[in-house]
């Protein structure tokens, strides 16, 4: 069913004669970038003008996630300012609602919109901002810079399908492997990861029944980091391994526990409460090592180098809701 028309209008300016980008309002929101930042002005309850900066980079990393992602479970931080929360019909869109400070000082705003008015703008956005040299998706040492004036777009880049397997990767009929042919090559950090594929010898007649595939090169081929694929799918239960380089571009907020098994290198991670941001944990984790986010807390990756992070989701969508009452609970085991 298609979204009404009136929710997919995006209300942007012309190209800026200078720069060459344009300006988008969204509700009470106005967004800006120039050369080097973007800029997000809103007005708070009693009136008064406030403007928040992110680094253009920064801004058009997080924005990417949020877009590919469908506005992810939970919170999608920018940074500890702006960011949005998905509830599965409808998209807050915020600045400074959790951030402990702007809260107490009466300055921050939250704004509820339809998913596709919400997703419309930030697809605008996100191509209009993103120029041909730079891909939000790769890692810092893959790709040009976001910075500058306007100059054409990459919407091929911005636009991947993420990849997700409906039972297996590599089931007939489902996601295929990664390949050359693919326009999936070894990525340069896992050029040691062997490719070959394990032998299977299922009876006859369980041919699509039985079946195994080679992660570790599987996710050597992942063109972008930070962004989880469904590699398996049991009813509600999503194995969305992904490879991580650099600092993950958001800040999530947990609406359910999420499972982290490090499968190699390490990622140090900073952990915070949900609402207020005020710092929890400082959690580093290398390869074998397995964590749980619970549902109260606020995380954020940073990966020294290329590594492979397999994260366990509960898809069900009747989690967050279950959280909420009370009849499921906010972590994830108890001792």
């Amino acid at each position: 069913m298609n979204a009404p028309a009136e929710l997919a209008k995006v209300i942007a300016s012309q190209p800026g004669a200078t720069l060459g980008y344009k300006d988008f309002s969204l509700g009470s929101f106005g967004f800006r970038r120039d050369e080097y930042f973007a800029h997000i002005t809103w007005k708070t309850r009693d009136g008064r003008p406030m403007s928040h900066t992110m680094d253009a980079g920064s801004y058009l990393r997080a924005l990417m996630r949020d877009v590919a992602w469908g506005f992810f479970y939970g919170w999608v931080n920018f940074d500890d300012v702006f960011g949005t929360i998905n509830h599965y019909d409808s998209v807050d869109l915020y600045a400074g609602s959790f951030n402990g400070t702007m809260k107490d000082a009466g300055i921050d705003l939250l704004e509820n919109f339809p998913t596709a008015q919400i997703r419309a703008t930030f697809e605008a956005m996100l191509d209009d901002w993103t120029n041909e040299s730079f891909d939000p998706f790769a890692a810092p040492q893959e790709t040009g810079s976001p910075y500058g004036r306007k100059s054409g777009n990459n919407t091929a880049k911005i636009t991947r399908a993420r990849e997700l397997a409906k039972r297996c990767v590599g089931l007939k009929g489902d996601l295929d492997l990664r390949s050359d042919a693919r326009g999936a090559p070894v990525n340069r950090a896992f050029a040691d990861v062997p490719q070959a594929q394990p032998e299977l010898h299922p009876e006859p007649g369980f041919e699509n029944e039985v079946h195994a595939f080679n992660l570790f090169g599987f996710l050597s081929r992942s063109q972008v980091t930070w962004n989880p694929s469904f590699t398996s799918v049991v009813k509600h239960s999503y194995m969305c391994p992904t490879t991580e380089e650099h600092i993950l571009p958001i800040i999530h907020g947990n609406d359910r526990v999420e499972w982290f098994f490090q499968m190699t290198d390490e990622i140090h991670w900073d952990c915070g409460d949900k609402n207020t941001g005020r710092p929890m944990a400082r959690v580093i984790m290398k390869a074998g090592d397995m964590a749980a986010m619970p549902a109260y807390c606020r995380h954020q990756g940073f990966s020294p180098k290329r590594s492979m992070l397999l994260v366990w989701e509960n898809g069900s969508p009747s989690l967050v809701y279950e959280i909420q009452k009370g009849e499921s609970p906010e972590i994830p085991v108890e001792f």
